[in-house]
């Protein structure tokens, strides 16, 4: 293991935060984050756990400099995929690390925890673009 990161959210925090800014959700979240959030009963608990993985990525990868929109969680039904561009994808690609992470929200709170390891050839669920 290389890099461990975790992140909690009470999920009106978000609520109330995107209430209050509207452009506050294009500049956290990809337009396909904020899609898959829409098709359920409360996207703001996925949205905050999406939140929260960002943050543990970051923190995992030891990210100085960032954007939220470099860190995009992509759901598949199955385990979350990680997709990296940018300057996150540039840490991962030179260091030649993987990332995963776990998601997971309550009514009242979301988080996430993210794991770098040592091998991005062998890591499936993680991509990093160019």
């Amino acid at each position: 293991m290389i890099g461990l990161g975790i992140d909690l959210l009470e999920i009106d925090r978000l609520e109330a935060a995107l209430a209050r800014r509207p452009g506050l959700a294009e500049r956290l979240f990809t337009h396909e984050e904020r899609e898959y959030a829409a098709r359920h009963g409360r996207p703001s608990q996925h949205l905050a756990a999406r939140f929260c993985a960002k943050e543990a990525v970051a923190k995992a990868l030891d990210l100085r400099a960032w954007s939220f929109t470099e860190v995009e969680v992509v759901g598949t039904g199955g385990a979350p995929r990680v997709r990296l561009s940018g300057r996150a994808a540039d840490a991962a690609r030179a260091s030649g690390i993987g990332v995963r992470v776990s998601l997971t929200h309550t009514g009242n709170t979301a988080a996430a925890v993210a794991f770098v390891h040592s091998d991005l050839a062998a890591e499936p669920n993680q991509i990093v673009e160019a």
